[in-house]
């Protein structure tokens, strides 16, 4: 069986978030549908994976914020180097971890944790 998961997020200002991804992550957007002046759905492109999201819905969904995705990079110090350029909240400085990561997290702007590296995972390989 073949199966692909987006995880999918909910913001409460889903446009300002979707620029943040843009500008923080280098995120491209692949799609995005307007009910009025709210996003319903938006897909966005992270290198060869996608994400969903979109603004909130009357308490339909999980709020914004508590989320830690990770999102594998080439070069750690470069995407540092451009979430900074951005203004991204920064955790802290690239780290060499014992497992052959390097790796930096952000938070973006309703709480949501960002956590990019080198580390391609078992499912990566």
């Amino acid at each position: 069986m073949n199966q692909t998961v987006f995880p999918t997020f909910k913001y409460s200002n889903a446009r300002a978030a979707i620029d943040w991804l843009e500008r923080v992550l280098g995120a491209e957007r692949i799609a995005v549908y307007e009910d009025g002046d709210r996003i319903s759905h938006a897909e966005i492109r992270l290198g060869e994976s996608a994400i969903m999201l979109g603004d909130l819905e009357g308490g339909t969904a999980t709020p914004p914020g508590g989320v830690v995705t990770y999102v594998v990079v080439s070069d750690a110090d470069a995407a540092h180097r451009r979430a900074v350029e951005a203004g991204a909240e920064v955790s802290g400085e690239p780290v060499d971890q014992d497992y052959g990561s390097r790796d930096f997290s952000v938070t973006d702007p309703e709480g949501n944790v960002w956590a990019l590296g080198t580390y391609r995972g078992a499912a990566g390989t």
